[in-house]
């Protein structure tokens, strides 16, 4: 029997609609500027040439209806919401038309950001990490399987803080689709079971406060309630 100098933290995983497992996650993959029009709000234009990434520990996960921290370090925390691709088998070097076999389901995700730090970090060509890999920085909906709903190709996205619309759109409107990302990154990490990708988001992203609500929804899929608690 192994001996640990101290407890090892729970597996970060997620309730899946229908079941009463769970789903471990391993890794968080995220794509940057997938829509257009967040691009735009950015002041970029969308390099159609290939999508790039970043990542997030899986331990910054959390369930829907969780209260997350307002983070320290930052003085601009903002929301961004998206889809949220959970896969169920290996994938390397798979190509587009192939890519869909390797989703488990699909779920609503927060890409919570430091945009402060972000920005400050990007403008010193230095990664992103203060800025994205925060800790409570991935609330994650239930999975719903494929099983169920299959890979749907058009779904409104829409979230709201404290009742006001911020974000509406549809994942139709992703510059990669779900089969191009999965293929792209495919190409360069062994991706396989416990592996989500957040598709990237919609413009109308903004700042939190503590206290406040934010209800995102993506039709077909699910709904994410998240909580800006207090200042750390």
């Amino acid at each position: 029997m192994t001996s640990y100098l101290f407890e090892p933290a729970p597996v970060p995983s997620l309730p899946i609609v229908g079941d009463e497992r769970r789903y471990p996650v391993a890794r968080i993959f995220c794509v940057g500027r997938n829509y257009e029009d967040h691009a735009r709000e950015m002041g970029h234009v969308v390099d159609r040439e290939k999508p790039f990434y970043f990542s997030k520990s899986a331990t910054t996960l959390r369930q829907s209806g969780d209260a997350i921290p307002y983070p320290p370090g930052t003085t601009n925390y903002h929301f961004e919401f998206e889809l949220v691709i959970a896969l169920g088998a290996p994938a390397l070097r798979i190509v587009p038309q192939d890519a869909l076999e390797a989703v488990f389901g699909y779920a609503c995700g927060l890409d919570m950001t430091r945009r402060d730090l972000q920005l400050s970090e990007r403008a010193k060509q230095r990664p992103w990490t203060l800025g994205k890999d925060v800790e409570g920085s991935a609330p994650t909906s239930p999975i719903m399987p494929v099983s169920r709903i299959g890979h749907p190709d058009h779904a409104g996205i829409r979230l709201s803080q404290n009742g006001t619309p911020r974000q509406t759109s549809d994942i139709s409107q992703m510059v990669w689709s779900a089969p191009e990302i999965i293929s792209h990154l495919s190409g360069f990490y062994r991706l396989g079971p416990g592996d989500l990708i957040f598709t990237g988001t919609p413009a109308g992203v903004g700042p939190v406060a503590p206290g406040d609500r934010l209800e995102g929804e993506i039709d077909g899929i699910g709904a994410l309630t998240t909580l800006i608690g207090p200042a750390e």
